[in-house]
């Protein structure tokens, strides 16, 4: 059982919350987007493209800020299309790094579970010589998909929570 949803699409969800950054920030050509399927899914598709020095595709949320108390875990319920992805949370929205994890997808719906004290700190793709995730906030939560390589991409989100 999840402790803290922090996300749960639905046919009725709104998804606006969310936003798509793309590595056109820094002059790239991947397109990201995020729709909400007719089985009420948050779909996160696109292409990725190597032009102008660009390789990424990313999804943010950012919730009320949440003070973390037992939660050991954030948990994803997935389906992507075997592809590799991305975790990256904050712990202030004001924050320049994130603390990353990856995970691999299977093709069929998958529920991942990732240890908060194993995302590491990072900065623009560098691993930053910092101690993990301090798990006592949560105020960002997105998913990535750059594997230096051009791909189209597609992960269905059913929710994401924290237990």
């Amino acid at each position: 059982m999840i402790q803290t949803m922090l996300f749960d699409f639905s046919p009725s969800a709104d998804p606006s919350s969310w936003r798509i950054v793309d590595d056109g920030v820094m002059g790239g050509r991947s397109q990201g987007q995020l729709e909400l399927s007719d089985a009420g899914h948050g779909v996160f598709s696109g292409q990725i493209s190597l032009e102008n020095n660009g390789g990424f595709s990313s999804l943010r949320y950012q919730p009320q800020a949440i003070v973390l108390r037992d939660e050991k875990e954030l948990v994803l319920r997935i389906k992507g299309d075997g592809k590799r992805y991305q975790c990256r949370i904050k712990s202030q929205p004001s924050d320049a790094h994130s603390y990353a994890q990856y995970f691999e997808t299977s093709g069929e719906w998958q529920t991942v579970r990732l240890p908060l004290m194993d995302f590491y700190p990072t900065y623009r793709g560098r691993t930053l010589d910092r101690p993990n995730y301090p798990a006592e906030r949560l105020a960002e939560f997105g998913l990535l998909i750059g594997n230096e390589k051009e791909e189209s991409f597609e992960l269905l989100i059913d929710w994401v929570g924290l237990d």
